[in-house]
């Protein structure tokens, strides 16, 4: 009797946690719609590119606008854009939804609670994941890895080292108390005011509101030594903290 070697199913389901953008409307006017998405992707082009967006019509449903959900997915797929899911949307948006193979979520969006107000520690996901955060503050513990890519609404807080190929994107200030070796975006959505603060400064790309300066630039300029970088007369400077 010949025992053949255990193989691994052909398919298997696993349970994984992945935070996907929120895109929340409250116009009916796709000119302006698509005119602001292309604004905000300008920010932060590398971070939107090709990425997955949930649509919230709450708001827009709230106001009685009407709006065809095909003609808004044909908007925002015109801009790179992709969407997975749809919520708040009425019972003909959820059929337009449907049949554009697109999941609808049918729980109110007033089950859905978020704190702004309060700091949050989170830890690194796994490779093939990004964290969005809406807290004001989010603290990452672990390194962040090649492929990892973390997004806050605010400031940014990592107590490990970024590696080569990972991707950290903050809206307010960038804290690397280890070795940045990935890619560093701060004040995404136009803060000039931003600034990245780092132990190590290896990276291969940095970014203050999309001002930026790629790895050639920036290398050896201050090796093994605490920097920060910030905006002055639209150029990055990048300076020992002593």
């Amino acid at each position: 009797m010949t025992i053949k070697p255990h193989s691994p199913p052909a398919i298997e389901f696993k349970s994984s946690t992945f935070s996907v953008p929120v895109l929340s409307l409250a116009s009916n006017d796709f000119v302006l719609i698509e005119q602001l998405l292309n604004e905000k992707i300008k920010l932060a082009p590398e971070f939107f590119k090709h990425s997955p967006v949930i649509v919230d019509l709450s708001e827009v449903n709230k106001k009685q606008l009407a709006l065809e959900f095909d003609e808004l997915v044909e908007i925002v797929h015109k801009v790179d854009l992709f969407v997975i899911g749809i919520r708040g949307g009425n019972e003909a948006q959820q059929e337009q939804a449907i049949d554009l193979g697109i999941p609808v979520n049918t729980s109110p969006t007033s089950d859905v609670k978020i704190d702004t107000a309060k700091s949050k520690t989170i830890k690194a996901p796994t490779s093939d994941e990004f964290v969005a955060s809406d807290s004001t503050t989010i603290t990452i513990t672990k390194p962040i890895r090649s492929g990892q890519r973390i997004y806050s609404h605010g400031d940014l807080i990592v107590l490990a080292q970024v590696g080569a190929g990972a991707e950290i994107l903050a809206e307010g200030n960038i804290h690397v108390y280890g070795t940045l070796r990935g890619r560093a975006l701060a004040g995404v959505q136009g803060n000039i005011e931003a600034r990245i603060f780092c132990s190590d400064l290896q990276a291969e790309l940095i970014s203050i509101a999309g001002n930026y300066k790629i790895s050639d630039d920036i290398h050896g300029a201050v090796p093994n030594t605490p920097v920060q970088i910030y905006l002055q007369k639209n150029t990055l400077v990048v300076k020992p903290i002593v």
